[in-house]
C-alpha cells in the first residue's frame, strides 16, 4: 500500500457508533506514537462548562451539533491530532466536510452488540434512549459513517488492543502516523 497525499492539518478523525472505542483508540495511539489526542465531546464540555447530557437536555441536540461544528472549526489551528469524535458528528454534513479537509476519517465499524457491551453508563449517552432506539440510530448512521470514511476498521469481536495495533499498522503504511 502506498502513502497517500496528506490533507490539511494531518488530523486523524475516529468516527463510529456509541461504544465503538473511538476515545480508547485515540488515547492508545497517542501514547504509542507520542501524538496528541482530543475528544470532541470533552472539548464541547470544557468550552461550555456542562456535560453533553446537560447540553442535550437544556439546549437540545441541534445546539449541541452547532457546538460540535465550532469545536471542529477550532481544530484547524492545530496540527497532527488524533481526534475521537462523538457518535453523531456525521449527522451534520458540514462536519464531514471539515474533517475531510483537515485530515482523514477512520470508521470503526461494529454492530449493535459490540456497542451495547461497551456502554457502561447509558445515562451519560443522551442519544441512547433504549436498545431498540440504538438499533434504529445505528442503521440510520451506518451509511453516513461509510460515506465519511477514508478507511474502515472492523472492530467486531476484537479487543481494543487488537484494534489499536491493526489501526496503527494501516495508518503507518499510509504515512498518516
Amino acid at each position: 500500500m502506498q502513502a497517500i497525499v496528506k490533507r490539511g492539518c494531518d488530523h486523524v478523525f475516529f468516527i463510529g457508533f456509541l461504544g465503538a472505542g473511538k476515545s480508547t483508540l485515540a488515547r492508545n495511539l497517542g501514547r504509542m506514537f507520542n501524538r496528541r489526542y482530543v475528544d470532541t465531546d470533552r472539548l464541547v464540555e470544557r468550552t461550555q462548562g456542562r456535560s453533553v447530557t446537560e447540553i442535550f437536555n437544556t439546549d437540545g441536540e441541534a445546539r449541541f451539533r452547532e457546538l460540535e461544528t465550532q469545536i471542529l472549526e477550532s481544530l484547524a489551528h492545530e496540527r497532527s491530532l488524533l481526534v475521537s469524535c462523538g457518535g453523531g458528528i456525521i449527522e451534520t454534513p458540514r462536519n464531514i466536510e471539515l474533517m475531510r479537509s483537515m485530515g482523514y476519517c477512520v470508521y470503526l465499524e461494529g454492530d449493535i452488540d459490540d456497542s451495547l457491551r461497551q456502554i457502561r453508563r447509558r445515562d451519560t449517552r443522551p442519544d441512547f434512549r433504549s436498545e431498540a432506539h440504538a438499533r434504529r440510530l445505528l442503521e440510520h448512521r451506518r451509511p453516513l459513517y461509510e460515506r465519511a470514511a477514508d478507511m474502515t476498521i472492523d472492530i467486531r469481536g476484537r479487543s481494543f488492543i487488537e484494534v489499536s495495533y491493526d489501526c496503527a499498522g494501516i495508518l503507518l503504511e499510509r504515512g498518516l502516523l
